[in-house]
């Protein structure tokens, strides 16, 4: 049997409710939400800037992380709704699966931030074609790889040791999606690193990309209808 099939297909697959449950790893952290709601939402003096401004400190990172985590969602739910021709049962139940932990991933953060959340972002997924396997699949690797390094970036940038918990559980289940999705894409390479060059991997020594908030930004920039003002995050 095919690694693709063990992984992703019939009864052999994983159980779409076990897929499910590694994205429990983050669940326990629910009480930051009480921590973050205590915080005071940064104010923006800037009355002529329209971008969306994610704040300072803490609170700028997981305003970064929550601009993400709403983009791999839009777009996970935008392709469940709309199967590419040919998707197959596994594929459609794997695809499902990733839509579900992205949501939740989105949803955590919308509660816990509170008051302190950006606004609902508007995705521009007009260079992807939903109805072709290749064209998805392949923009789903782009978002899973960003990801990835975008949470790895900012791990150095986060203050607070709960919040660095929280990324690093969250960034273990996005590095599980992209290996899906590198295996869907070409049966066998779900270990693969490297094609990760643009995303800051140390290919000689086994290390996911890293990329600063600014390089992460630019490359979500086209799928991101609003401007995002990062100026005052970490550096």
């Amino acid at each position: 049997m095919e690694k693709t099939e063990q992984m992703v297909g019939g009864a052999s697959a994983v159980s779409r409710r076990r897929f499910l449950g590694y994205a429990g790893a983050f669940a326990g952290v629910g009480m930051l939400a009480t921590t973050l709601q205590s915080c005071n939402k940064d104010d923006d003096t800037n009355n002529t800037d329209t971008r969306v401004n994610l704040g300072t400190g803490d609170i700028g990172i997981l305003n970064y992380a929550y601009a993400l985590e709403q983009l791999e969602a839009a777009f996970y739910t935008r392709v469940i709704s709309s199967p590419y021709s040919g998707m197959s049962p596994a594929e459609t139940a794997l695809l499902t699966d990733i839509r579900d932990h992205e949501v939740a991933h989105r949803n955590f953060f919308k509660a816990a931030l509170g008051t302190n959340a950006i606004k609902d972002l508007t995705p521009d997924f007009s260079s992807i074609n939903f109805g072709n396997r290749d064209s998805v699949l392949g923009a789903a690797k782009t978002f899973e790889d960003l990801g990835v390094a975008a949470y790895n970036g900012a791990g150095k940038l986060i203050v607070s040791a709960d919040y660095l918990l929280l990324a690093g559980k969250i960034v273990s289940v996005e590095a599980r999606h992209a290996a899906y999705i590198r295996d869907l894409i070409s049966n066998g390479t779900f270990a693969d690193l490297t094609s990760l060059s643009a995303f800051g991997s140390d290919n000689g020594k086994g290390l996911d990309g890293a990329l600063t908030p600014t390089q992460v930004l630019a490359q979500a920039d086209p799928f991101i209808t609003d401007a995002i003002n990062a100026d005052n995050l970490p550096k």
